[in-house]
């Protein structure tokens, strides 16, 4: 896009009640951030978060499987995309199968949409993409709160696309002002009869009709050889996608804690056999004090988030040597010991267990470690 093109977009879509900075409602467009590891294979059979930070795979009743990775390649200006591949393909497709890749948006953040007043504001959506293969996808705007939805079809090329969508504005339907789902920004890329034996609804919003949301995709799921990449993720209020606004790492990271945080700083999944070893993290350290000379009650330890989450989230700590999910760890010996929680809020949680040995004398402390995550995804 010519400077000339970028300020003439960027003056539309200030004169429709956009532009400036923090535009991006998008979070980790630019897939820098992937806390819960930067792969992870045989992804389909269920959905969920597992990999870069923000970006849910929403699975349903596929028998094809993928690989998700971060990926180091990107177009000019983007150190990482978003990459994922086939590795059990399904072409025998059953009319409710469907794979989506999807970020979950909190209504108080979609607020300067407008959406269903008179006032309401349009949607300018813009992403990289790439492949191994010429494709066509869809990129669709489901409202939660309303089922309401619009969709686009985009084309996928072996080399790096701007894909600019502009979506109309809708005076149906209000977003709701709290922390719950209001839009899923959904990147479709596999669906069955159920979702694609209608007519494509891309003019304007409407109530959403299944048989109208994926038509014409092509089948990522097609070939073994498949693949998909996409980066430079940007949701803006505006008529036309203007140029990504990158921001600084930290900035980016504390979003993306809002919703998931570990204590660890280490890419792979806690419980994983690389997080074997005494000494491999840093974790929360937990005193225990002695009542006798065989067991020991361990009091509790509040454990304060680093970020405020969304929610009050699911903790779950680890064993700092072995990795052992909802068990806390002896620093001298590693030994197991179970762990529960209370007092969980969106600030913190506390940590506390009974019976476990003491190794101590009497009126000495043992001190237990930790490491945790916590979850408190749309």
């Amino acid at each position: 896009m010519s400077k000339a093109a970028e300020l003439a977009s960027l003056i539309g879509n200030i004169n429709a009640g956009g532009g400036g900075v923090n535009r991006n409602v998008i979070i980790n467009g630019a897939m820098n951030v992937s806390q819960r590891a930067t792969s992870s294979t045989g992804i389909g059979a269920s959905s969920g978060y597992f990999t870069l930070d923000r970006w849910n795979v929403d699975a349903s009743s596929t028998a094809g499987r993928l690989t998700m990775t971060q990926d180091s390649s990107g177009p000019s200006g983007f150190a990482n995309s978003l990459k994922v591949a086939c590795t059990t393909a399904d072409t025998s497709i059953a009319a409710g199968e469907s794979l989506m890749l999807q970020q979950r948006i909190e209504g108080q953040n979609l607020q300067t949409f407008a959406k269903g007043t008179s006032d309401a504001k349009p949607f300018a959506v813009s992403f990289y993409v790439k492949g191994n293969a010429s494709a066509t996808y869809v990129c669709e705007m489901y409202d939660g709160d309303n089922t309401r939805q619009i969709s686009k079809a985009f084309s996928v090329t072996t080399d790096w696309t701007r894909v600019e969508l502009s979506f109309p504005a809708d005076t149906t339907g209000a977003f709701g002002d709290d922390n719950a789902t209001s839009i899923y920004f959904n990147i479709a890329l596999h669906a069955g009869s159920n979702f694609t034996s209608g007519t494509l609804n891309s003019s304007s919003w409407a109530s959403a009709t299944t048989a109208n949301r994926h038509v014409g995709i092509s089948s990522f799921f097609d070939s073994t050889s498949r693949t998909f990449f996409i980066t430079g993720v940007q949701l803006e209020v505006g008529q036309n996608p203007t140029e990504f606004e990158h921001e600084p790492f930290g900035r980016t990271y504390e979003k993306c804690e809002r919703y998931f945080q570990k204590s660890h700083i280490h890419s792979e999944v806690p419980g994983s056999a690389q997080n074997g070893g005494s000494g491999t993290y840093l974790g929360a350290v937990v005193t225990m004090s002695n009542y006798n000379t065989q067991y020991g009650q361990l009091m509790y330890h509040y454990e304060q988030f680093r970020t405020k989450m969304r929610a009050a989230p699911t903790a779950v700590a680890y064993n700092l040597y072995s990795g052992t999910a909802a068990r806390i760890g002896h620093y001298n010996s590693g030994d197991d010991h179970t762990v529960s929680y209370a007092h969980q809020s969106e600030n913190g949680f506390r940590a506390y267990a009974t019976s476990v040995n003491a190794y101590g004398n009497n009126n000495g402390g043992d001190h237990y470690q930790f490491h945790y995550t916590a979850d408190a995804e749309l």
